[in-house]
């Protein structure tokens, strides 16, 4: 298989942040809406993947939509300083190492339905600033991961690229945009593996399967 370009997902194909985003997500749910029931690493794995908003719907289902979005933003503010705060390895197994090898003969990029500034946080806390090319998210202009993917194509003039990611929400938005999939199945979630175009055991595997 010849690719031009390599697309990443993050939570789940990069790193697992669900304990510590558990954490601080009820936090604030403590802070603002407390009847809300907690959350906790096995449910966010659940979640992560889908936009923002469908998450709050999920999660925060009791409360009305203008409380969801107001404690959903609560929980990214909580989030993202337990990110920043944290010093624990919470990436798979030789990710960066894979990333800079990868990055030597292919352009990086990725896409996520993550909130704004969340892939800027990643970039920095790993030190891959200088291997990745683009990115684009759902926080940045609502979009979901299936046009952000085609948009990151378009605006990089990619011929072949290929996205990395681990639940069917990655696959089927690789579907609508057009791009191969490959699955990182050590990731969160489980997939049809008759619409993939290869997968890995270890996010290492990347760098001899393309």
């Amino acid at each position: 298989m010849k690719y031009d370009s390599i697309i990443l997902d993050v939570d789940g194909t990069i790193w697992d942040t669900t304990p510590i985003v558990a954490k601080a997500w009820n936090k604030a749910i403590d802070k603002l809406f407390p009847q809300v029931a907690p959350v906790t690493a096995d449910i966010l794995k659940d979640q992560f993947g889908k936009t923002m908003d469908v998450i709050g719907q999920n999660l925060f289902g009791c409360l009305g939509p203008e409380e969801q979005k107001k404690l959903l933003d609560q929980c990214c503010v909580e989030e993202q300083l337990a990110l920043e705060q944290n010093e624990e390895d919470i990436t798979y197994e030789g990710v960066v190492e894979t990333i800079r090898a990868l990055a030597a003969n292919l352009p990086l990029f990725i896409v996520s339905n993550c909130q704004a500034g969340y892939i800027e946080l990643v970039i920095k806390k790993l030190g891959i600033e200088d291997y990745i090319t683009d990115f684009e998210c759902f926080g940045n202009n609502g979009l979901t991961k299936d046009k952000n993917i085609k948009l990151v194509v378009e605006r990089n003039k990619l011929k072949n690229p290929v996205y990395v990611g681990d639940t069917q929400g990655d696959l089927e938005a690789c579907k609508l945009a057009g791009v191969p999939f490959i699955w990182a199945e050590y990731g969160f979630g489980k997939v049809c593996e008759n619409d993939i175009a290869g997968k890995v055991k270890r996010f290492p595997y990347l760098a001899e399967l393309i």
